[in-house]
Formats: C-alpha cells, structure tokens, sequence
C-alpha cells in the first residue's frame, strides 16, 4: 500500500518540480524578467528586431522561424509586444489587416495543449519625430486601439507599457527601444503581473440582475444600465483581485483614463453611478448611498477607492462625509471643495452662471444671501470626512484658474492636518486646471495601491 501511494503521489511531485514556461516574443526585457522571478520558471526569449505582425510587412512574424520555436516550446505564458514595427510607412499602409493578423498569431498560441495564459503588451511610447520610421502618432492612434480591442474581443489580458514610458525619454536613448533600465521597468511590471493573487472565479457582472448593455473601455468588459433612475456603469478585469477592489469615478467618465486602466490591470473594478448634476446634495448621496448597497451586496469590497476630477471633488467627499466607514482612500484632481468659490464666482475665479442655476435649484436657493450663507461643500465638512481615517492624495494645478487652489484644496488640506486627517498634495506648478491627472499615473497608480489591501 505504501508503494502504491508513493507511485501516485510521484506525478504529483514532478508536476510541483515542473518550471513555469514564460515565452516572450518581441522584447528586450527577458533576462530582467528571468532574474527576477528565479528558478521556478523558464523565461525565453522569442524577439525578433523588427519583427511585424502584419503578414504583409516587410518581416511578418509569423513567417519567421522564432515564430516556429516559440509555439514548440508549449509555454504556459506568452507575453506579445509586437505592434511598433507595424507603424512604419512601408507597413503601415496594410494597417486594416492589423487586428486580423493579430488575431491569427493569438490563436496560434490558444491553440496550444498547455492552454496558455496570453498577455498582450502595447508598445511603447516613441519619442521619434521623423513619420518615415517608427511614429508615435500611429502608435497611438491605430496599433494600441487595435490591441485594446483585440483584448476585448479575444478575452485577453493586456498591460498598457505605453503609459509607463511617456515621460521615460531617457530610457529610450535611440527615441524607440528601450536601454538596460528601459527593460528592468517592464520586467518589473510583468513579474507584478504574475505574482499577484487572482481570484478569476468572481463575475461582478453575473450578480447585476438589472437589465444592462455590454461596453467595451479600453479592451475590458464593460456594462451600462440603470439604475433607480440613475445611469450607471461597471467595468470588470479580466480577473479580479482578492478582497475584489473597486474604484468610484465621481463624474467626468472616461476622462484621463490612465488610473483606471492601470488599477484595472491589477484586478480592480471601475463603477460609476451618474448624479449629474446634483453637486453632492441629499439626493445624489441618496443615489449613491443605494448604488454602493448595490455593488457592495454583489461582491465587492466594504471600502471602495474614491475618484473625482474637478467637480467630482464635492460628489466624492460629500458622500464620504456621511459614509467615511467605506473609503479606502481618495485621489482628487484639481477638485471644487467649496461651491461659493465654483460654481458661485463668490472669490477669485469666474465660477459659471449655467452650474450656478442648477446649483441653487438644487439646494433651494432663492437669494444671494442664501449661497453667501451656503455650508453644504466638502470644505464645510471636514471633520466629518477625517472621521473615516482614510488617507487622501490631491494633485493641485497651482495656476488653476477655474478652481482656484487658495479657495479649495489650500484651506481644505490645511484643515485635514489640524484635524489629524491624512492628505497628501502634489503640486503641479505651471499648469492650469487642464490637463488631469498625469500621462504615466505610477504615482497615483502606488498611492491607491499602498492603501488597499490585494
């Protein structure tokens, strides 16, 4: 008896010795990436310099026989950082074929008796400025839409490296491929990747028994639907993280998207419930005080990570207010704290007469002297919102000129901090009230996730 259990329990033992297979094709990270996960796994290079996805470029991957040696290897997972060779003018001009092409090399690999988990990478950013090579401009606006939906349609992974190199010129010393330090920030991000926790067998989406419209945001599942009268959106990873994350956008959906893409990647949902425009009244935290019963009776974590770009400041921080138990933390963006100040115009900037109306319809205001005596703003409310404990990060544009910052977040932070409350400002010296947010989000991106248990 104890032969026989020792013989079943040997594949058992083989299968636990067995590396992880990680087939790389088209990049210069794979040493970086091999270092840092260790001898549990086999990293394989499978690049090819100027290797194209187009079957019509001028050197198709898939007629290459790295090609050929990649699919023999039966990875168990395969990066893909192909796309930026198909920007130049000799390739670009088969662009249509682009996400066909594409998908032909990604069936390949689902095709394969390990069953691989596939990742698609978009290039990254080109700093090139000459259009007869590698274009930034295509990149963005053809290769990366392309991959985004390709991710979408084909249920894959995708990790945005684009994002990530923006502000990295110096990382690019020829203005297009990475150096040495170049390759360690992408080996960095895949090993996050294939390290993190998963729990792929939550579906947000099967819990929603409202009717609802499929949406596709930047490659990910999406649905819209209503909601007590309110018109809502959720946008699911292609798995979630343990404890199941979830970010809140305020108001402006969609705008600067770059922290949602990059928490969406690591297993966070994206939700959003419209109170347009009720600048953070009793009925706009009504509606979300029922919205956030909703997706939290669903599955998703008690606390939820709260963003607001501009007046989203007051709809985020007025909810907090009454719920500061369910915070996790806040990133605010340029964000209106004190209504007096904008909409209002009652100190330095011009506030606006249109939002102002609605406004005063929505708080019952009939007087000036009512909007001078005005306490409904976030500003007005900072004891109760320091109550939750939770930390805050607000990053000011100093020459904000539709929210001015010594009428908002100056005095608000000043007040955190005297009431012991934990805010974090990040001056953005120069800039007006646009743009939001910052082309690589990294630093927003490590705030949320230093403050969310994954």
């Amino acid at each position: 008896m104890k032969l026989l259990i020792g013989l079943m329990m040997l594949p058992l033992m083989l299968s636990a010795q067995r590396k992880i297979n990680v087939a790389c094709i088209g990049s210069t990270y794979p040493m970086q990436l091999q270092e840092l996960l260790g001898e549990h796994y086999l990293v394989n290079d499978f690049g090819l310099a100027g290797a194209t996805v187009l079957h019509k470029g001028d050197q198709p991957y898939v007629k290459q026989p790295v090609y050929q040696k990649a699919l023999a290897s039966n990875p168990d997972v395969v990066f893909i950082a192909l796309g930026a060779e198909d920007s130049r003018p000799v390739n670009r001009v088969y662009l249509n074929d682009f996400e066909a092409d594409y998908r032909d090399l990604i069936r390949a690999f689902k095709e394969l008796p390990t069953a691989p988990r596939i990742v698609m990478l978009t290039p990254v950013a080109s700093f090139a400025t000459d259009s007869t090579g590698i274009w930034e401009k295509v990149i963005k606006e053809q290769i990366i839409p392309g991959i985004q939906h390709l991710a979408y349609t084909e249920q894959l992974e995708i990790i945005n490296l684009h994002m990530l190199f923006v502000d990295k010129a110096t990382f690019l010393p020829d203005k297009i491929h990475p150096n040495a330090e170049g390759a360690a920030l992408i080996a960095q991000r895949l090993y996050a990747l294939l390290k993190q926790k998963q729990d792929a067998a939550f579906d947000l989406f099967n819990k929603i028994e409202q009717p609802h419209k499929r949406s596709s945001f930047y490659g990910y599942d999406g649905i819209d639907f209503s909601f007590m009268g309110r018109s809502c959106k959720i946008v699911k990873p292609k798995w979630a993280a343990p404890h199941h994350p979830w970010v809140w956008r305020a108001r402006f959906w969609g705008h600067e998207p770059q922290t949602d893409i990059a928490l969406l990647e690591r297993g966070f949902h994206l939700v959003y419930c419209d109170v347009v425009e009720l600048y953070g009244n009793a009925t706009a935290v009504k509606a979300w005080n029922d919205f956030y019963k909703l997706v939290n009776s669903a599955g998703l974590a008690h606390k939820a990570v709260l963003e607001g770009m501009s007046r989203g400041g007051v709809y985020l921080y007025n909810w907090a207010a009454v719920n500061p138990d369910k915070v996790a933390c806040v990133y605010a963006d340029n964000p209106v704290l004190d209504l007096k100040s904008w909409p209002a115009g009652m100190g330095a900037g011009p506030g606006s007469k249109r939002d102002l109306a609605l406004l005063k319809e929505d708080y019952h205001i009939t007087s000036d002297d009512q909007m001078r005596q005005f306490h409904n703003s976030p500003l007005n409310k900072i004891s109760q919102i320091v109550r939750g404990n939770f930390p805050m990060l607000h990053l000011l544009a100093d020459a904000d000129e539709v929210v001015p910052p010594a009428e908002n977040t100056l005095p608000f932070a000043r007040q955190v901090e005297a009431l012991g409350g934990k805010i974090q400002v990040i001056h953005k010296a120069g800039f007006k009230h646009h743009p939001h947010s910052f082309p690589n989000p990294t630093i927003i991106v490590d705030f949320i996730l230093s403050h969310v248990a994954l």
